[in-house]
């Protein structure tokens, strides 16, 4: 099934029902239906006041900050802030610290949708690389100190597209950068509880000083993209500021949402550990269906999240992705994820499709892939890239 936010594809005639591989997310398990319906139990109780409440409802931002608090970063509720998603975060936090020209530093690749945030706010995202082997600290800090940037947006847990785990070391070090340069981190979390074989260390935020790191959760990835529901963690100084701005930006979350989302928390020990395992098996089923059809395509094994970064043997991404869309089938180009046309050579394919779509759609790209590899081999033959 297509997620109800993207468009229909129009499959051509004779072809299977379209198949999304652009959005990396799970659908909805029985706890989402359970909570919304727990919480229209609790909502009569609420209906008295007028549901504004630009920071949040109490009782969220308490399960949030103990949900900190477990991963290793003391919080209170104070702390926290419940936004309409971490997209809609990460433009509240750039419409208090940015103004049109800022720079903005970001991994490369990066989540497509905060590039389109940063330009939306009329700032200049900066890329740095992420070689082989994680991140590229001292690339960073030269960045850093040669851009002045007035935000670093980060995603230490779980890369999206990359699937890596930054370390505890790493974690150290890059808060030591932001230390002495006063750059504020953004750091995106909302793949840090969909882990394999161990949880990621503590919370960048627990290496350094509160007041240099914001960071930014959702319930989209781990609960369900239809809640449309996340949270900032940051200094009470900087909330405070947050708060003040959020008027001209939004009025609050929705009080049904943070009812179902409270209750999701609450109950996350239960049904989490499941998740974890049957995207371990989604994993590990594609991966090897990828060995099979497309052993000329390259990735490694990601430590969590929700998808392969694959890199392919020629810069073919974009038309490929194209060439797949004509046939019902939609898949994310390596270039969406990158600054100035970069990653023909690589796309993002989700393993959180039902194990049969995910077949489906692979047996289907292959004979595609075969096709365009084959006829753009003399015309690649000999250039660079």
């Amino acid at each position: 099934m297509l997620p109800e936010s993207s468009p229909a594809i129009s499959p051509l005639p004779g072809h299977a029902p379209g198949l999304d591989l652009s959005t990396a997310a799970l659908s909805a398990g029985p706890e989402i239906h359970r909570a919304y319906s727990a919480a229209l139990t609790f909502l009569p109780e609420h209906l008295s006041s007028t549901g504004y409440d630009s920071q949040g409802l109490p009782e969220l931002r308490e399960a949030i900050a103990h949900h900190y608090a477990s991963r290793g970063l003391p919080t209170t509720p104070d702390q926290i802030m419940v936004v309409n998603g971490a997209v809609s975060g990460l433009g509240l936090i750039l419409r208090l610290f940015t103004g049109p020209g800022d720079r903005v530093v970001v991994d490369h690749p990066t989540y497509p949708m905060a590039l389109a945030a940063i330009r939306g706010a009329s700032c200049r995202p900066v890329p740095v690389s992420l070689p082989a082997s994680g991140w590229d600290v001292d690339g960073l800090a030269a960045t850093i100190a040669q851009t002045s940037p007035r935000l670093a947006y980060l995603i230490p847990d779980f890369h999206n597209p990359t699937g890596r785990c930054m370390d505890a070391a790493t974690r150290q070090r890059v808060n030591e950068i932001a230390a002495r340069s006063h750059t504020t981190l953004v750091v995106d979390e909302t793949m840090a509880d969909l882990w394999f074989d161990a949880p990621p260390p503590p919370p960048l935020a627990a290496f350094g000083p509160e007041e240099h790191t914001i960071s930014l959760g959702s319930a989209g990835k781990s609960f369900w993209g239809g809640l449309r529901l996340g949270w900032i963690r940051a200094s009470g100084k900087t909330i405070s500021s947050l708060i003040q701005i959020r008027n001209t930006f939004d009025l609050g979350t929705p009080l049904l949402e943070q009812l179902a989302a409270t209750q999701l928390f609450n109950d996350a020990a239960q049904f989490l550990p499941q998740r974890r395992e049957m995207l371990r098996q989604r994993c590990e089923t594609s991966f090897a269906t990828m060995q099979t059809l497309f052993p000329d395509w390259q990735t490694s094994p990601p430590e969590g999240g929700l998808s392969w970064w694959v890199e392919l043997p020629k810069p073919l991404a974009t038309i490929f992705a194209a060439a797949a869309e004509s046939q019902g089938i939609r898949i994310g180009a390596g270039p969406r994820f990158g600054v100035e046309g970069a990653f023909e050579r690589f796309l993002r394919l989700p393993f959180s499709l039902e194990p049969a779509e995910m077949q489906l759609a692979l047996q289907r790209l292959q004979p595609l892939w075969q096709h365009l590899a084959a006829t753009r081999y003399e015309s690649l033959r000999g250039m660079v890239f």
